[in-house]
């Protein structure tokens, strides 16, 4: 299936394109959802109500005076992030099309607005009304959608670096760039990671893709080395993957953690790492409190709903009834996915430590929003899809070896990656 994903081509996929101008074509494609995914969704939010209830009452206790503050909390972004989730699984994704530009706008707006009125918290300004909203969340699923929109739209250009690759890098430096002046690196990180893979996906040439990458990597290197927040998250991963007894304070914690619960845990609602000084617990580090609590065999079950949830993205990308949709389902789906490891590997102390929350699971409305806005996307996507006695067949085209290049003309066409 995933050869499928990667290899299915925007030649194979003309004849939905051409129907994508009709719109009575668009509504005839209608469905039910994914169930697989639906009912992954539904484990998935119950399991992290459970988790953020275990790991919330002591520090609700002693920050709000309500051992149920962030519990209760977390149980309302849960409700509007399901009504928002249902509201656009019913809203036909090829209207993003016009609607994404403005919303777009808005969110550079809000990016813009966090560092001249934002509050700052744990040294970074990230957050507006109080921290309870982050547009750095927001602006990670309107970028896959603004590029996913764009994409399809100059798909037959990308063999003009002016009109494929530079373009691209204008857009993602305005989101990136007041991402990272908040700071937020892992975010920014983010960013371009998925821009790259739309592009390829897309149809992007190669080594424009390399070049973009080899440029960000540059880019990186010097952002660590220039930020004082970047240089002291990598000197201490680089110390913690040396001996992780001299990791720093947070990862040790959250080792610590995963060493107590063992394979099978000490029960939920019992561990006490939580209580003795594992920073964030309801938060950032609420993944060492599931691995305390059920173990290495629960952490690895919340690690396989993420993989069923990437598997489910990936097929509804693969049957999806065009160009568009394929993007969208599977910039999303690797958002989702890329969130997710970040989170876990600085957990383990496998990556320097970044803020990004555990989709679905940590506590926080940003997050459990546009997470669960970036589900109702896929499945609307998962709605139209063609029904499998009526989908053509698809060719691959996938081509690998420059059939042409020996005589300096263009190799073999990458159009429509997916």
């Amino acid at each position: 299936m995933g050869t499928r994903v990667f290899r299915n081509t925007a030649l194979a996929l003309a004849p939905a394109e051409q129907s994508q101008n009709l719109p009575g074509a668009v509504r005839k494609l209608g469905g039910s959802v994914d169930l697989p995914l639906l009912l992954i969704m539904v484990a998935m939010l119950t399991f992290g109500l459970i988790m953020v209830f275990s790991a919330s009452p002591d520090f609700s206790l002693s920050h709000h005076g309500d051992p149920w503050h962030i519990f209760s909390r977390q149980g309302l972004w849960v409700i509007l992030g399901v009504l928002v989730a249902y509201f656009l699984s019913r809203v036909n994704y090829h209207h993003w099309r016009s609607l994404i530009l403005p919303i777009m706008l808005m969110t550079l707006g809000l990016l813009a607005a966090v560092l001249l009125v934002g509050d700052e918290r744990f040294g970074s300004i990230r957050g507006l009304i109080a921290g309870s909203i982050q547009p750095s969340e927001l602006a990670k699923v309107v970028t896959v959608i603004y590029l996913s929109v764009w994409l399809h739209s100059k798909r037959e250009q990308f063999h003009d670096i002016t009109w494929g690759l530079l373009p691209m890098a204008v857009i993602l430096g305005m989101i990136g760039g007041l991402i990272y002046l908040q700071p937020d690196i892992s975010a920014t990180a983010t960013i371009f990671l998925l821009g790259g893979l739309l592009f390829f996906l897309a149809g992007g040439d190669l080594r424009q893709i390399l070049f973009l990458f080899a440029v960000a990597l540059v880019v990186g290197v010097l952002v660590v080395q220039l930020s004082p927040t970047g240089r002291e998250r990598m000197g201490s991963y680089v110390i913690g993957i040396q001996d992780p007894l001299q990791a720093s304070y947070h990862v040790r914690r959250s080792l610590e953690a995963i060493v107590k619960g063992g394979w099978f845990g000490v029960g939920i609602g019992r561990a006490d790492t939580k209580l003795l000084g594992l920073p964030l617990a309801t938060t950032d580090s609420i993944f060492a409190v599931i691995a305390e609590e059920l173990g290495i065999l629960g952490a690895l079950g919340t690690i396989l709903l993420y993989g069923g949830i990437v598997w489910r993205g990936l097929r509804i990308a693969a049957k999806a009834p065009d160009l568009l949709g394929n993007l969208l389902a599977t910039g999303l789906t690797f958002w989702i996915a890329t969130e997710a490891a970040i989170n876990i590997l600085v957990m383990v102390g496998l990556m320097p430590f970044a803020g990004n929350a555990l989709p679905f699971i940590s506590a926080g409305g940003s997050s459990m929003t546009v997470s669960l806005m970036g589900i109702g996307i896929l499945l609307n996507v998962s709605r139209q899809q063609k029904p499998e006695t009526t989908q053509p067949k698809r060719r691959e085209y996938g081509a690998v070896l420059d059939l042409r290049g020996r005589n300096r003309r263009r190799s073999i066409s990458r159009l429509g990656r997916s």
